[in-house]
């Protein structure tokens, strides 16, 4: 796949994430069938994962692990648009063929998100290879039993699970043990796989130096998380409160992509420092002028509507306010980004704008070069600096 074509394929599968993603908050409010807490936690899951898989997975199309982040996330956003379908559907016709279907898709298809991809990551992050050979066979083990975990859900006979309507019979069930059978093959070996996917995770941060030891502690903290938030509900899974046990795995889930941005933003990770800090800047100057033409529009028309009767000149006065403040306020909170995330870059900054200072009043010649060197070093910082002049025949 070349590097057009990956990036084409990857924000492709970014834009379906969102466009589900909204698909699903449309039905869930038409539908009145809204769990805000579960809801907003899941939908932030959604925004986080497609948005940092894309940035990696289209930049680097051979390392797995941009596409893992697009493929969980696609997977959770088609269950969420599907279950808020599904809720429509079948309160009108508990027999509908198309509820049916979309309630039967809701059942099965985040468990491979949810059980699946997380060991995955932790066995490829960060550069997309296992840790040495021998754990290439954890990651087939992983495969295998998010595979399995997914068909026992597909195919267990009797009511759907998670469905929005209580009694739906799953079209697809077959009867007998064999889903059962794949239910334990599924969870036994996905749980066993998280935990050695953890341990190895572990193992490749005591063995990391420096700059990557640093991105894979962030990495290894969400990994305890999301373990923890797992076996808590597990042993909620019978009991009362079980879904509070379900909102701990999103929560612990959500973690994962979240520790993985924290690595990515402060430490480079991938090369994408640049497109996040344009996002930072473009996104803060962006909720920044909204909320500031808002409130002057609010504030000019409770001020002038006496006067005038009219609020065009409240908009107009608003517009050309917002129109004066764009540079000054994208210059500062582009250097409040840079001095917060990006210092070295502010330093090198700073550096060269009292350099050009001194170059208006500094006459010397050598000292400038002096001071040259000096600025090429602590900008650069260069193995070695040297200044070649050339002298006039």
């Amino acid at each position: 796949m070349t590097l057009r074509t990956a990036r084409w394929v990857a924000w492709t599968l970014f834009a379906a994430c969102f466009v589900l993603l909204v698909l699903s908050w449309v039905l869930t409010f038409v539908a009145e069938n809204v769990t805000p807490t579960f809801d907003v936690a899941s939908s932030v899951v959604l925004v986080i994962l497609p948005t940092v898989g894309a940035l990696v997975a289209s930049r680097h199309p051979h390392n797995v692990i941009g596409w893992l982040f697009l493929a969980s996330g696609l997977l959770l956003a088609l269950a969420g648009a599907t279950y808020a379908y599904a809720a429509i559907a079948l309160a009108e016709d508990r027999t509908s063929a198309d509820g049916v279907a979309a309630a039967w898709l809701t059942s099965w298809v985040f468990l491979p998100a949810i059980f699946g991809v997380p060991s995955l990551l932790f066995l490829l992050f960060p550069d997309g290879r296992p840790m040495t050979r021998r754990w290439r066979l954890v990651v087939w083990l992983t495969v295998v039993g998010l595979v399995a975990t997914a068909a026992a859900g597909s195919m267990r006979p009797g009511p759907l699970e998670d469905s929005p309507v209580q009694g739906i019979e799953n079209p697809l069930g077959v009867p007998g043990p064999i889903s059962s059978v794949l239910e334990n093959i599924g969870w036994t070996t996905g749980l066993a796989c998280l935990a050695l996917a953890t341990v190895s995770l572990i193992l490749r941060y005591r063995r990391s130096r420096g700059e990557q030891r640093l991105q894979l502690r962030w990495v290894a903290s969400s990994a305890m998380v999301f373990l923890l938030a797992c076996l808590v509900s597990v042993a909620l899974f019978t009991s009362e409160y079980a879904p509070v046990g379900q909102l701990l795995v999103v929560i612990g889930f959500s973690a994962i992509p979240a520790a993985t941005g924290v690595a990515i933003l402060r430490y480079r990770l991938y090369d994408i420092d640049l497109v996040v800090n344009k996002t930072l800047v473009y996104g803060g100057l962006t909720a920044i002028l909204v909320g500031f033409y808002l409130a002057s529009v609010l504030v000019l028309r409770l001020l002038l509507g006496p006067l005038t009767g009219q609020s065009d000149l409240a908009v107009a006065a608003s517009t050309l306010a917002v129109a004066a403040l764009f540079r000054p306020l994208r210059t500062r909170i582009q250097r409040t980004v840079d001095r917060r995330f990006y210092r070295r870059r502010y330093d090198a900054a700073r550096t060269l704008e009292g350099f050009s200072g001194r170059l208006r009043h500094e006459l010397d010649l050598e000292t400038l070069g002096t001071d040259l060197r000096g600025v090429v070093h602590d900008t650069m910082q260069p193995a070695h600096v040297s200044l070649w002049l050339r002298t006039q025949p």
